[in-house]
Order: C-alpha cells, then structure tokens, then sequence
C-alpha cells in the first residue's frame, strides 16, 4: 500500500497502560480508500481509527488515547473490556519520518534488523525520528523500538505434511526456506507460501543459508538418510530451535550416530535436539502436528514453554536396548518411515 502511494496516516501503538490485545509497537497503515492493513487492537479500535485519522493527521503526526477502563460492564466503550489504555501515535504518510520507518520494516524483511528512536509530537513538539544500526539511550519524551527481522524456520524435508508447516509459519509472517534432496518434491509449485524452495544434498550446498541462533529448524524428511545428514550439519550451526520428527526409536537411533559423527557426547546432542517435535497437544495428522511444532517454536523462542518431550541420554539408551531385545537391527529402524 505505501509503496503504491495510496496511504495517508501510520498509526502506531506507543504507550499502554494496564491491558492491551496488542503489545507496544502495533501498527495499522490506512489507504486512502478507507482500506488498512495490521491493527492496534483486538479489532475494537479500528473502525474509529480509520474514519478520524486522515482529518486527524490535517496539521501533522499527533498522539491520541483511549481508554478501555470501565466502571459498569454495561458501558464499556468501544465494545472493549481489556481495562486499559493506550496511546496511538497517528503520523501523515508521506513525509520523510513516514519513509524512514517504512524503508527500514521493509529492510527487515529481507533480514536487516534495525533501531527506532522516535521523538513523539508532544508539549508543541513535532514529530521526529532516527533510524540506527545500535540502540541508543530511551527517554521520556521517546518512543524506541528494535526492527527485528521476522522468525526464519527451514524445514528440511519437502513431502506433503511439510506442506501445512510451512503455510501455518507464513500465517503467522514467518520466513520458511524448504529444502529436500529430492528434486521432484522441492519444488516452489508446491509451497507458494515458502520464501524460498531448495534442492540439496549435503549441507555444505546451504552455505548461504547461514542458519544462526534466531533462527527454528524442523527435520521431516522421512529419510533416515537425509535427517541423518541435516541433523548432523543444523547441529553445529546451533540453531534456536531444532526439532526431529519421529518416532522415539529411530530419534534414538539417529541421536546416538550424530553424538558419534560430531564427536558429542548423546547428553549434548539431547540437549540441542526437540525430539519427538512438537508439544503434546493431542490430535492427528499434518494439520495437528504442524499445529504442535509451530505452537513449541514460538514458546521455546520467547522463553514461554517449560514443559517439554525432549530426549535425554537416559531414554536414548533405553530405546536403544529396548531395539536389541526385541531383536530390531539397525537396517529396519531407519528403514521405518518418521511417522
């Protein structure tokens, strides 16, 4: 819309008191139409924002509250009930404040992180803003924010259950990279929504890839072959998040030979492995267990998720002698498909 030239006010959530649907940082861009894409509530605020902010904006970028407190639930105002308040920042688009910001939410996503020092356009002061690569000092008279790039997940393995990972983490505005060795499945035709679709090999075609420790990895080949190698190569790139789908015999399995490849011991690699993926929500099919592994990501990222089913050294060895007993060889454990 801001590229198009069509927008005419920015509207930015700056300041909450007590609670909020959205945290401090929200934004909505309003077109000219009366057209707005994001929001800065639970959908209560918006219809109001969009049908004042272009008259608001006339004389330039001003800060606008409103209260969600309420004394009586029959009068809570503008159908809200989160006993709160917040502050909008609403900006003209088109000026050269208005191009700054955008340019670098843009740069973002292309990877480019980015702070945010805003001076707000308060006690007769007009708005103005600066855009660095550190972070300064916060101040009263401020609003500083940090543009982070958006959650990067690789998933390793291009079958058909890949398909509703990959379309649950683009809802949600994550960057998804798909790679598989098997040309006939990594294909861009089969995941519109992935960010990029990779044939590979060997880890050492990813290089450009450069996963780091912001960034979520997902194993879902279904070949004991191909986890084996992206295991062993996401390993030691240590990445934020890396799940294992599988069953707990053949992630044993698969743990005790990348402990033995990267010369780790089977407690590290437990450590550093999500493995079986995902938490336990209950139901199945792609759709539920795409539903569990995201909901883990986004938890074990933002140090929400304390409850965990991943392996230790303990179980590993226990799934290991529990295969000998029964007589399993190792052949028939990584034929078995990762289901």
């Amino acid at each position: 819309m801001w590229r198009r030239g069509d927008s005419v006010a920015l509207i930015t959530l700056v300041r909450v008191e007590g609670s909020s649907y959205r945290k401090v940082g929200a934004r909505m861009l309003v077109g000219a139409d009366g057209q707005y894409v994001g929001s800065i509530s639970g959908g209560c605020l918006e219809a109001e924002v969009v049908h004042k902010a272009p008259w608001m904006v006339r004389s330039g970028a001003v800060i606008v509250r409103y209260s969600t407190f309420f004394d009586d639930t029959a009068e809570m105002p503008f159908g809200l009930g989160c006993g709160g308040a917040v502050n909008l920042l609403i900006e003209p688009a088109g000026t050269v404040e208005f191009q700054i910001l955008m340019e670098a939410l843009e740069a973002s996503l292309e990877g480019v992180g980015s702070h945010v020092t805003t001076w707000l356009p308060e006690a007769g002061r007009p708005l103005r803003r600066a855009v660095t690569a550190e972070s300064p000092g916060e101040s009263a008279d401020t609003f500083t924010e940090t543009i982070l790039p958006p959650q990067r997940l690789i998933v390793f393995g291009a079958g058909d259950d890949a398909k509703s990972m990959v379309e649950l983490a683009a809802l949600l505005g994550w960057r998804v990279t798909v790679v598989d060795g098997r040309a006939h499945l990594a294909l861009a035709l089969r995941f519109p929504q992935a960010t990029q679709v990779l044939v590979a090999k060997e880890f050492g075609e990813l290089e450009g890839l450069a996963i780091g420790p912001q960034d979520a990895v997902v194993i879902m080949t279904h070949s004991y072959e191909q986890d084996r190698t992206w295991l062993a190569g996401a390993l030691s790139r240590r990445p934020g998040y890396l799940g294992l789908l599988g069953a707990r015999n053949r992630s044993a399995l698969l743990v005790s030979e990348t402990a033995a490849t990267l010369g780790w011991s089977v407690e590290q690699v437990c450590q550093h492995v999500y493995a079986p993926v995902g938490l336990d929500l209950g139901g199945d099919g792609p759709d539920a267990i795409a539903l569990a592994v995201i909901a883990e990501v986004q938890g074990r990222l933002n140090g929400r998720v304390n409850v965990s089913r991943q392996m230790t050294a303990a179980m590993v060895a226990a799934q290991m002698e529990q295969g000998l007993q029964k007589g399993t060889s190792q052949a028939a454990v990584q034929s078995r498909c990762a289901l």
